[in-house]
């Protein structure tokens, strides 16, 4: 059987203002410091009801909020 790590990725707002204490950059590295290199990154949604992925294809950016709502940066090829 495949190990695979699961986070628990919770909703919790409909704007990133409504969201709690999200694990930082760094807290997530120490994190994952001791972890498999090859190991998979998988999110539970939904208490386990759905799964999904941080894909290799995946878009990510910064967010910030703006005056006139969330502004968006791409970071290209940020994690592969």
């Amino acid at each position: 059987m495949k190990q695979v790590l699961v986070f628990e990725a919770q909703r919790e707002g409909y704007s990133i203002d409504q969201v709690g204490n999200a694990v930082t950059v760094r807290e997530l590295r120490d994190l994952l410091e001791d972890m498999d290199d090859d190991m998979e990154i998988i999110l539970s949604h939904d208490n386990g009801y759905t799964y999904g992925t941080l894909s290799r294809t995946a878009s990510i950016r910064e967010e910030h909020k703006g005056e006139y709502g969330p502004e968006y940066e791409e970071i290209d090829d940020a994690y592969m």
